[in-house]
């Protein structure tokens, strides 16, 4: 199949500002429009490897990311995005226009998707096995997930969002660039020298932001499934010794519902989806300061008896 990195750089960029890319993530497709020049370079650098659909291939969100239509097409240039042609976020500066695309295909899944169960958290797996880590800002999540994915022979589902099938329990890939922010951004470039990142976006309301390129392996596996395992609490803490804790089945499932996206509004099916998910999986509580130490200790998870 071709891929997106067949369409030459002018080729990409008329199709952006025409009728649209259709942009395959795992399950879903995405038609994007732009002709912000600077997001076009950004979908080129981290979309090579995803395939390239027809121009009339159905598509599930449909994206518009342009510059709003008044004096700050000069001064202070912004972008604003539509979803479906209505207005989704308030402007951010022009400058922010591909974190807001990767934002927004988050913002499309997590809000749209209700025939998953939807964690914010990274998943990735090994030998079919899932592990999944949910984390708030600053754990080291990103970090963590880009490492596993980059040297330490796990494929990457997602960076942002676990999608648990609500009738089979198994989880579905949504393989997309990894976003890594602040200090991870060079962590991530000395440890992965042959990485490929985005140009860094200071005074977002993350920080500093970059995106890693998504390994091609990855993407092209975008449609296998796997067996959930292990559900893992990072936590980043300089200089600390490595430690992997169990946590309880209940506190497992509570801090899981806690980062769900529509866990209340699946309802009795949530219940039964998360449910049937801590019966098949392990919970730790994990703290690391080194990476390689953190990767060495990954690959020896035990599974659940």
């Amino acid at each position: 199949m071709l891929t997106i990195s067949s369409l030459s750089r002018d080729e990409l960029g008329a199709r952006l500002a025409g009728d649209g890319l259709r942009l395959r993530t795992g399950r879903f497709t995405t038609r994007v429009q732009t002709r912000i020049d600077t997001l076009a370079d950004g979908i080129a650098l981290l979309y090579a490897d995803y395939p390239l659909l027809p121009d009339d291939a159905f598509a599930n969100f449909h994206l518009e990311l342009a510059r709003p239509k008044s004096m700050r097409r000069w001064y202070r240039p912004q972008v604003e995005l539509a979803y479906d042609g209505r207005k989704a976020f308030e402007p951010l500066p022009l400058q922010q226009a591909l974190a807001m695309f990767e934002w927004g295909l988050n913002w499309c899944v997590s809000t749209r998707a209700h025939s998953y169960l939807i964690v914010h958290a990274a998943v990735l797996e090994r030998n079919g096995r899932a592990l999944i880590m949910p984390a708030p800002p600053g754990s080291g999540k990103s970090t963590l997930t880009a490492a596993l994915c980059g040297r330490g022979g796990w494929r990457l589902l997602s960076d942002e969002l676990t999608l648990v099938g609500l009738d089979d329990g198994l989880v579905l890939p949504y393989v997309r660039p990894v976003s890594l922010k602040n200090q991870s951004i060079n962590i991530i470039r000395r440890y992965l020298p042959d990485a490929v990142l985005s140009p860094p976006v200071a005074d977002t309301t993350k920080g500093t932001v970059a995106h890693m390129r998504a390994p091609a392996d990855s993407v092209a596996r975008g449609q296998e499934t796997a067996l959930p395992a292990w559900v893992i609490f990072p936590q980043y803490a300089a200089d600390a010794p490595i430690t992997l804790e169990e946590v309880s089945p209940g506190t497992t499932f509570m801090e899981l519902a806690g980062n769900s996206f529509n866990y209340s509004v699946l309802g009795a099916r949530g219940f039964q989806a998360l449910g049937r998910l801590i019966d098949q999986v392990q919970g730790y509580r994990f703290r690391y300061s080194k990476l390689d130490e953190a990767l060495e200790l990954m690959s020896q998870l035990p599974l659940r008896s």
